[in-house]
Order: structure tokens, then sequence, then C-alpha cells
């Protein structure tokens, strides 16, 4: 979702294609695109396939020759992002693993869900806490404007309801700066197309492709 949310803010031409993750993403045929069995996977307008959230980023980056979402190589906010970047997809993204693994188990296991669940949430509200020290007074991440950053983090940042490990509220500036995002029209608009509805957004977005021609074409 924070991914379709940049793609908005850089006004670029795109299209998605929605994959169910606990369906069409576990089957064999999936592999061809993506053997690690993930997403996101980006084809890019000369057919290269990309994946990993980062290697977009720094995709989206290379593009955004207007500085929308990123800044000039080099200087202290772009050094800035990509430090944000990092830990958000890292540390931060990876202490809500134990809790996905226990909500997705194929075969329950309720002691080890349980042990699961508590070591998650411990590890997702440490996580939280050391986010919150490094977010400053701005309105967003790095500066006055959202960045490839605010998109990494928004995207992830809504795990928190989804496994109710704690009140957004516990963390007064991540809360206000997920407000200012969730306010943002970009971020709504990949939201509704995430439930599934047909928002307008900003006409960068060309539609849908399925799947199934997705790994026809490029599912080498």
């Amino acid at each position: 979702m924070g991914l379709v949310a940049a793609f908005e803010w850089l006004r670029e031409p795109y299209r998605l294609c929605r994959v169910d993750m606990l369906g069409e993403m576990r089957d064999q045929s999936y592999k061809r695109l993506n053997p690690r069995v993930e997403t996101p996977v980006l084809v890019t307008g000369r057919g290269d396939v990309l994946t990993e959230t980062m290697a977009i980023g720094a995709w989206l980056e290379a593009r955004d020759t207007e500085r929308r979402i990123t800044f000039e190589a080099a200087s202290t906010d772009a050094d800035r992002m990509h430090q944000l970047m990092a830990f958000i997809n890292t540390g931060f993204t990876a202490a809500f693993s134990p809790l996905w693994t226990a909500m997705e188990m194929a075969d329950p296991d309720p002691a080890m869900q349980a042990s699961l669940t508590e070591f998650g949430r411990s590890q997702v509200i440490e996580r939280h806490d050391r986010l919150e020290e490094m977010i400053g007074d701005g309105k967003y991440l790095v500066a006055d404007r959202p960045s490839l950053a605010d998109a990494v983090l928004i995207g992830v940042a809504r795990w928190l309801d989804v496994h109710a490990v704690a009140n957004r509220n516990r963390w007064p500036k991540l809360s206000a700066l997920r407000a200012n995002l969730e306010a943002d029209a970009a971020v709504q608009f990949a939201c509704e197309l995430e439930e599934g509805k047909e928002p307008a957004g900003s006409g960068a977005c060309k539609g849908h492709v399925a799947l199934a021609d997705i790994l026809e074409k490029y599912g080498s």
C-alpha cells in the first residue's frame, strides 16, 4: 500500500496487479515471478522484474527527477531518508513476523501461537519505542512533505492495529505522523484500492492487470 502511495506522489503512470497472498501467492506458478514468494514485485517499463521494497524504492528515487518524494543525492535529508527507510524495512517490519506467523499458521498450535504472540508484541513495542525516539518535530519523517520513508512506514504502521498490540497513542509523535499520512489523498487512494473500491486518484494509476497475464508474460 505504501508503494502505491509513493507512485501517486510521484505522478508517474503505473498499473497494479492484485495478488491473494494466502492463495495465489502460494501457488507454484508465482515462484516464476518471485522465487521468495513475497510481495512487492515491480515489473519495469522494459520488462525487468524487481523485488524487495528497498530495491523498488531505489528505482523510484533514481527516476524522481523533480524530487517529489526524495531529496538531492548526498544531502542531509537524503541520508536521513535512507536511514529511516532502512530501519523501518528491517527491524521495525521484522518485529511483526512472529505475529504474522501465529496468525497465518496452517495447522494451529495454541501453545506455539501464544509464545509467538507474546514475543512478537514485546518486539513490536520495543521497535516502536526506538522509532518514536528517531522522529523529529516535523509533520513527516524527513521534511515538510511526504517522502519514500513515509511511504515505507505507512504500509506497515497499521499492523499495530491489525494485531491489537497496543494503543497507538502510546507513541504520540508516531501517532501524529500516522494521522498526517492517513489524511493524505494518495494514502487514502491506496487504502481504498486495497479494499476493492475504485477511487479516482491522481490519474497516474492506469488500471489493473490480471496475475495470470503477468505470470505468462514475465514469469520466466
